[in-house]
């Protein structure tokens, strides 16, 4: 599957955010780089259907899975309460026992969200986001809280998870396009 997107263009009150913008993502890591502002989050957003571009076009219906900039949990469930709660009988628990321990995770049962530390948050999103049924995966910002270890072990997941499908992954890190595609996004 590829994506293909063409001159998207979006403004917020006359202030332009996206302009132009035209890629095509096949299967893979593409990497979204840009200063904070320049619309990555949004072209995120537009791609997912959760806002409209002003302009341009791209290929749609693809089901996206995704994790937000925000970790969206349920605070008063556990890990695998939350990841039944959004995937429904979607959710392979045994796969995602598999999934929570490879993500350091595999001990928390019953233990809620709350009392878990960032880190443990943003894996737990990302377990969510890798297991759920999907053609396509945007990750905004998915590695922010974790360290060196983390980061490389979820990178080395993702790749290993999402074989022939688009990923595009919001970033301020260069570390993290090693072995990806790039995508830059102009300053409006």
């Amino acid at each position: 599957m590829e994506l293909h997107v063409e001159n998207l263009c979006k403004s917020y009150n006359g202030r332009l955010v996206l302009e132009n913008v035209t890629f095509t993502a096949g299967p893979g890591v593409t990497c979204v780089m840009a200063p904070s502002g320049a619309g990555k989050t949004t072209l995120l957003r537009i791609l997912m259907g959760l806002e409209r571009p002003d302009s341009g076009s791209f290929t749609g219906n693809v089901r996206w899975a995704a994790v937000f900039q925000e970790d969206r949990l349920l605070e008063h469930l556990d890990a695998m309460e939350n990841l039944r709660f959004v995937l429904g009988s979607a959710l392979d628990e045994s796969a995602a026992n598999v999934l929570l321990t490879e993500l350091g995770l595999g001990d928390t049962a019953g233990k809620p969200v709350r009392e878990f530390s960032g880190g443990m948050k943003r894996r737990l999103a990302l377990a969510r986001a890798l297991l759920a049924p999907s053609d396509a995966l945007a990750l905004d910002e998915p590695f922010t809280g974790l360290d060196e270890e983390n980061r490389a072990w979820c990178q080395a997941l993702i790749r290993r998870m999402a074989p022939g499908k688009p990923v595009l992954l919001v970033t301020h890190d260069p570390a993290d396009v090693r072995d990806a595609a790039l995508l830059r996004l102009p300053m409006s």
